[in-house]
């Protein structure tokens, strides 16, 4: 416990700052994926993704290239092509050994993720294609959508097209397979319309569509196969695909065209009985967003300071990351906890035998014996007694504790802290010695105080008191004032700073004469 007599530095009464909201498990998880950035990508990163097998390396596709990332480093592996022109839209096959790209010129390749060879040119589009997706669990076909407005599903071993399929009326830049059947997908478009695509039956129709209001930036299912999320202006939207294509929920938190989509999951680790899936959304307006569609509400939110175009998270949810329009890749890896065995000790892998070490017997003799138990944090019902720490004191705070109150003040005022002065002036006020230590200053000293007014008098943070100070200050020693020049001077300038301060006061009040009423009236909205 603390001595009773224990002198306590003074600090000023501000008004105190507003607490920030606590952040919730959830938001805490997210936060943990610390951002690392790749920058010198020379261009905007148009697609992002990762591939299925474990480490779950990712790809991107940014001016004409296309290179592969390692998830456990965060840094470039390899260079997998260089197009003639810019790439686009990059997926990987089910199994992760053959990626797919896609090009300005319309053109798709598709490549061998361990000998970064290409092994199929695919070409059947007119114009630049912007999207080339394999589907979840097909290894021999994929789905491609170009500025032709048309949709191919391709032979990706015969390097044939199978079908094209007609619909769309504008550029189509986005779609995603269904996680329900390997024959269904869907694909959005700038003609705002998106359409669920099945080409197992006879006719090339679309078997659904709905329309999202605004040119679809990205379209994904979600893991059930019922509901489809859509991006589009700034605004995400989520579909039921069971029930006819009803919209079931429309999110508008982004400020900007929401430009990619992503889903997340989250553990235990973030307040959650089981892993939940999240829909993670990205901007033009530089944030990234974190929905839950189980409750329909945002859990997080984070800000970028750059617009982002594309977003992707691993498969094990231990890897985010998030493209910008100037070439850098916000890369961020979560720590997981490894689960302890029944003994309390992780899992050794190749270090020979498993078996717990025996902990020594602790000994009298020993060092470790006296220092037992010092390290154990304290347990909810314990009484904890703490050492008093020792409080170092300034200046004026070791002249206020003597009471010598003139000298404590002019002590403040040549440390030129306003903190410090302001908490003194108001210390001095408590003790009803503020006056006479201003009755009993020098000029030079005087001076100081004047220096002082002139420059914090007009802040609104120390106006309250020293407003008052300033207008006691030239009444008690206008005669001193006079008989110094230097004292004039700091007079003048003291004016000169009123004088500007009064006009943008009451410029403020017109604002706020303005703007009450409007605040009322949406209050009662």
């Amino acid at each position: 416990m603390a001595e009773p007599n224990t002198f306590h530095p003074v600090k000023p009464k501000l008004k105190p700052k507003p607490r920030k909201p606590s952040q919730t498990p959830e938001s805490k998880y997210w936060s943990s994926f610390k951002s690392h950035p790749i920058p010198d990508l020379i261009s905007s990163i148009t697609s992002l993704t990762f591939s299925p097998n474990p480490p779950h390396d990712f790809a991107a596709t940014y001016s004409a290239s296309l290179s592969l990332f390692s998830s456990q480093t965060l840094t470039l592996k390899s260079t997998v092509a260089s197009f003639s022109d810019l790439s686009f839209s990059s997926s990987f096959r089910c199994d992760g050994n053959l990626l797919a790209a896609s090009s300005l010129s319309g053109v798709i390749q598709v490549f061998d993720t361990k000998t970064r060879s290409s092994l199929r040119t695919l070409r059947g589009h007119t114009r630049p294609v912007r999207l080339a997706k394999y589907l979840l669990a097909d290894k021999l076909h994929l789905y491609s959508g170009g500025d032709d407005a048309l949709v191919k599903y391709w032979d990706v071993a015969a390097g044939s097209e199978i079908v094209e399929l007609r619909g769309h009326k504008d550029y189509v830049r986005c779609g995603d397979g269904s996680p329900a059947s390997s024959d269904i997908f869907a694909t959005g478009s700038y003609d705002h319309t998106v359409k669920v695509w099945d080409v197992r039956g006879a006719s090339s129709d679309s078997v659904l569509e709905f329309n999202h209001g605004k040119p679809v930036e990205d379209v994904i299912f979600l893991p059930s196969g019922g509901l489809i999320a859509t991006a589009g202006g700034n605004c995400v939207k989520i579909w039921d695909v069971i029930g006819g294509g009803k919209m079931v929920y429309s999110m508008e938190t982004h400020n900007k065209t929401v430009t990619s989509i992503c889903v997340g999951k989250v553990g235990r680790d973030s307040g959650e009985e089981s892993e939940q899936n999240r829909i993670l959304s990205v901007s033009l307006d530089g944030y990234m967003k974190v929905f839950d569609y189980s409750k329909m509400k945002i859990t997080h939110s984070m800000r970028f300071p750059a617009p982002l175009l594309s977003i992707a998270v691993s498969p094990d949810c231990t890897t985010r990351v998030i493209g910008t329009s100037n070439g850098i890749i916000y890369a961020g890896k979560r720590k997981v906890k490894q689960q302890n065995a029944e003994s309390g000790l992780g899992e050794f892998v190749g270090l020979g035998s498993t078996e717990a070490p025996q902990r020594r017997v602790l000994r009298p003799s020993y060092f470790r014996y006296f220092r037992r138990s010092q390290g154990e944090k304290p347990s909810e019902g314990d009484y904890l007694v703490m050492r008093p720490k020792k409080v170092k004191l300034a200046q004026h705070d070791k002249l206020l504790k003597k009471f010598r109150h003139k000298e404590a003040l002019v002590s403040a005022l040549n440390r030129k802290n306003p903190e410090d002065v302001v908490a003194v002036m108001e210390e001095l006020v408590a003790r009803k010695k503020l006056l006479k230590c201003v009755s009993n200053l020098d000029t030079q000293e005087l001076g100081l105080l004047m220096v002082f007014l002139h420059r914090q008098s007009t802040l609104p943070r120390y106006s309250g008191l020293l407003m008052g100070l300033t207008k006691k200050v030239l009444q008690m020693r206008a005669e001193d004032i006079r008989a110094s020049d230097v004292l004039k001077g700091h007079v003048r300038n003291l004016k000169r700073s009123i004088d500007e301060e009064i006009p943008i006061e009451q410029s403020l009040q017109q604002i706020q004469g303005i703007i009450s009423p409007l605040l009322r009236i949406a209050g009662r909205r």
